[in-house]
């Protein structure tokens, strides 16, 4: 029997592939709303972060983000899921 298969995802910000559970999933819901998705199941499409601002500050400033979610990301929305991804480090 072959091991169990870890998926890899990239990390949008330092371009890294690794183990999906150490990322931060961002999706963009079917309603168009942009949020943080710690489960990493939300329907909508999805890109990764490490759990570090600065890949997502890195991602932000090279319009990765935007890209990978086929969306224009507002600033508001930015400022949003900084703020999310703080609470969540310190959780």
């Amino acid at each position: 029997m072959s091991p169990k298969k870890i998926p890899l995802r990239m990390c949008l910000g330092c371009r890294q592939m690794k183990p999906k559970k150490e990322l931060i999933r961002i999706v963009r819901t079917p309603e168009g709303l942009i949020e943080l998705d710690l489960t990493g199941k939300r329907s909508g499409r999805g890109a990764y972060f490490c759990k570090d601002t600065k890949c997502l500050d890195k991602a932000l400033k090279e319009d990765r983000l935007s890209k990978a979610l086929d969306h224009e990301v507002s600033s508001e929305t930015i400022e949003k899921l900084k703020e999310d991804l703080i609470k969540s480090e310190a959780l």
